[in-house]
């Protein structure tokens, strides 16, 4: 099963991207499809540190998320290992442009039955959540 990727070239630097990802307050604004919102109980960003919270959907569900900072390498590269099920690993690059930076997203899920049964709720949910990014990003940087 190939990883779900995508791509976004946001008008903004690296840095500016990076502490989108990185302040826990900020990530809490945009992480996950639109219309979620999140309750961080743990978001140790680090290398492996834990990243545990509560997703609440729009039809009042919540659906409970632990995650392990696998590799941080600032302002260029984050890799989440998300260890509930289901078992994926998240990694988001961030490379200087002519204009910004471009934002690639790479998931690969470990169960590729399940990946390809779920592909037509992961792939437009990994763009919202570029575009709920792309919305924090420019939120801040229009305060510069």
């Amino acid at each position: 099963m190939p990883p779900f990727t995508t791509s976004r070239e946001l008008p903004a630097s690296p840095a500016q991207v990076f502490a989108a990802i990185n302040t826990p307050e900020r990530l809490a604004r945009w992480w996950g499809p639109a219309g979620f919102s999140n309750t961080f109980t743990v978001c140790d960003f680090q290398p492996g540190g834990r990243w545990s919270f509560v997703m609440h959907g729009p039809d009042g569900a919540s659906y409970a998320n632990e995650n392990v900072f696998a590799e941080i390498e600032a302002p260029g590269r984050v890799v989440i290992d998300h260890v509930c099920e289901p078992t994926f690993r998240l990694t988001i690059r961030l490379e200087a442009t002519a204009t910004g930076t471009r934002v690639s997203w790479e998931q690969v899920l470990d169960n590729a039955a399940f990946a390809e049964q779920m592909r037509h709720i992961i792939v437009p949910a990994n763009e919202q959540n570029l575009d709920r990014l792309t919305a924090e990003v420019l939120r801040t940087v229009a305060d510069d």
